[in-house]
């Protein structure tokens, strides 16, 4: 299938092509990650100011990575069903204008959190927008199966970026927000993988259901998924939450192994989608229950 991406649109670009680049949903769950860290990071309120720019800074960073994987992806983009419909395949846009949009973001985002928040912050979010928008996009996700596992370290940063901003270190506990998305990225990502699996086929992109067939990859869902629920319990197990977490977690985190489970014993990509959309839940839940935890302990 060929791509008109490099067709000059015509008349204006409108705004929404401009908010499509940015990936909104994915930008809001990084936020969302971003702010928890932040609020969890000390005692008792962050600094309203810092922690307002800093999940603006983080913001465009995650935006100016998505709008970078418009572009490096655009041809793939064009091959899939899914993604057809992107600014870039759809011609509402030149690729040189998103690389612009990018750049213009990436360099804002910068700005601000070295400005208003902390060179440490700055530098390690711009080493997760290229984690991301270069080393993911360009190179894992083409090189190896494994990409989604390799390459979730950058969207597993935004709650260690969120701490580091309030309190200019990297302590354990940030780590241990890192590690619960770094294994729930798996578990998420393959369910639908296995939903688009034909998709991914057809663009030649090495996702493990390509790869390694459908009954391999619900394997490795459920294994990852029991990881994630035991990974789930350590910020109890450290002392880092109480017994409301605690009971969150096992409840959230039961209900994904359920899923995992059926998703096991039945290929059926209805049921991966329903597994993938769990996980969103899944997500905002065990930070939810983070932050509420917090706040009753205190």
């Amino acid at each position: 299938m060929t791509t008109n991406s490099s067709a000059k649109p015509a008349g204006g670009i409108s705004w929404r092509t401009y908010l499509a680049l940015c990936k909104l949903k994915v930008v809001g769950h990084i936020v969302f990650t971003a702010i928890i860290g932040m609020f969890l990071a000390v005692p008792g309120v962050p600094p309203l100011d810092t922690a307002f720019w800093a999940a603006l800074g983080i913001g465009f960073a995650a935006a100016s990575a998505a709008a970078l994987n418009h572009f490096l992806d655009r041809h793939a983009d064009a091959e899939m069903a899914r993604t057809q419909n992107r600014p870039l395949p759809a011609g509402d846009i030149r690729p040189a204008q998103v690389v612009a949009f990018a750049l213009v973001l990436g360099i804002l985002a910068m700005a601000i959190l070295i400005a208003f928040v902390n060179a440490l912050t700055a530098f390690l979010t711009f080493l997760s927008l290229i984690g991301y928008a270069v080393i993911y996009t360009v190179y894992l996700k083409r090189a190896t199966p494994q990409n989604i596992v390799i390459g979730g370290a950058a969207g597993a940063a935004p709650p260690v970026l969120g701490w580091c901003a309030i309190t200019g270190s990297v302590h354990p506990y940030a780590l241990l927000l890192f590690l619960l998305i770094f294994v729930w990225t798996p578990p998420h990502f393959w369910a639908y993988a296995i939903a688009k699996r034909d998709d991914y086929a057809k663009a030649d992109i090495p996702m493990l259901p390509v790869t390694h067939g459908i009954a391999f990859t619900q394997l490795h869902i459920l294994l990852y998924t029991i990881l994630l629920f035991l990974a789930g319990l350590m910020p109890y197990v450290t002392g880092m939450s109480g017994e409301v977490y605690l009971v969150a977690a096992l409840i959230l985190g039961g209900i994904f192994v359920y899923y995992a489970l059926r998703l096991k014993r039945r290929a059926d990509p209805r049921l991966a989608m329903q597994t993938f959309a769990y996980s969103l839940i899944y997500l905002v839940g065990i930070f939810t229950a983070l932050l509420v935890d917090h706040y009753i302990a205190l």
